[in-house]
């Protein structure tokens, strides 16, 4: 493996953790706005869960997309690359 395909695959790492940490952050401020605002209106129930829940789950596969799936990730990734510049070179012939 040469320098530049380990910077390449480095940086498809680098920005899939850093697309997880935006998910993660925007997660929890609306889900804390919602919070707020359930309690806020005193109503007579809790349902800043369900968001909670069902959006937690998302980030769950988020998350192991990006950290525990992330070889077979770069594999498929690589694959995908490989198919398009095959596209590109038929075009271009």
């Amino acid at each position: 493996m040469n320098n530049q395909e380990a910077y390449k695959q480095a940086k498809v790492k680098l920005e899939a953790r850093y697309g997880f940490y935006t998910h993660l952050i925007v997660y929890l401020a609306v889900n804390l706005l919602l919070l707020v605002i359930n309690f806020s209106n005193l109503s007579e129930g809790i349902w800043f869960v369900y968001p909670l829940g069902g959006w937690g789950i998302g980030l769950f596969f988020h998350a192991l997309g990006v950290f525990v799936f992330e070889g077979r990730r770069s594999l498929v990734t690589r694959k995908m690359i490989e198919r398009e510049l095959n596209k590109e070179s038929f075009r271009n012939v």
